[in-house]
């Protein structure tokens, strides 16, 4: 089988996504599915997310992070496609 090309991507989400365990939960969901990158609290109050994988695994992310942890109230999420960058694994930064 074919090994798939990673890429990478850029979310941005904004809602009640700061003090509730949203970059843990990124984090989780991205170490379940495989994906390598960061989740970090912005100043203006939204969560960034940058990962790298296969368009499946961005995908799979994606949807999760749209629902979010049970106490989050996710309101939107922004996407922009972005430079692979090689992580080790999954961070939490800031």
């Amino acid at each position: 089988m074919a090994r798939q090309e990673k890429i990478a991507r850029f979310f941005w989400i904004r809602g009640r996504v700061q003090g509730v365990g949203y970059r843990f939960f990124a984090q989780y969901c991205a170490e379940q599915i495989g994906v390598t990158g960061y989740a970090r609290n912005l100043d203006d109050g939204r969560v960034e997310v940058y990962a790298v994988g296969t368009s499946e695994q961005l995908s799979r992310l994606a949807g999760l992070l749209r629902k979010g942890p049970r106490l989050a109230d996710v309101r939107a999420v922004e996407e922009q496609d972005g430079a692979v960058q090689q992580y080790g694994s999954f961070q939490i930064e800031g």
